[in-house]
């Protein structure tokens, strides 16, 4: 039995990181630990672009343009979004990830959901670089493996 499956190995590859200002104070932790896991495997820093929008909503449409761009081989879409007393949390959320994962199955571009979606912010930090590890790092490693999984099936 052939099995193909995506690797932590080195890679020819461009990344985008795609951060939210809403806040920013957990999103930069995030950010560097996507950084510090793309770098950590082989990834040079001139190969990861930064871009930073306003909100988790507004991330879909940034992640569309620069996946329909052809400039990267994968995005990473890093957020937090705080539940309130409001359903705005329900509705922002809902939106981020319908709208990523849209951009995905569109483009055939790798692209992780790296928006943390908590209740609190004691949540948020835990996800951040605590107790729960970072989910800036993960979201980076998820689109690494995503990047040699489909470098193999298009061999």
């Amino acid at each position: 039995m052939k099995r193909i499956e995506g690797k932590l190995t080195a890679l020819d590859a461009r990344f985008a990181i795609v951060q939210t200002t809403w806040n920013e104070f957990i999103v930069d932790k995030l950010v560097d630990g996507a950084v510090r896991g793309l770098t950590r495997h082989g990834i040079d820093e001139d190969d990861i672009t930064l871009v930073t929008c306003p909100g988790a909503f507004e991330v879909p449409l940034v992640v569309q343009k620069l996946a329909q761009s052809g400039k990267y081989d994968a995005i990473i879409a890093l957020g937090a979004v705080i539940r309130g007393s409001t359903p705005h949390f329900d509705y922002v959320s809902g939106a981020a990830v319908n709208g990523l994962s849209k951009i995905t199955l569109d483009t055939g571009v790798p692209v992780s959901f790296g928006i943390l979606t908590v209740d609190t912010i004691e949540q948020s930090i835990e996800r951040a670089g605590t107790k729960a590890g970072n989910k800036g790092e993960e979201s980076a490693l998820t689109v690494y493996e995503m990047v040699s999984l489909l470098k193999q099936l298009e061999a």
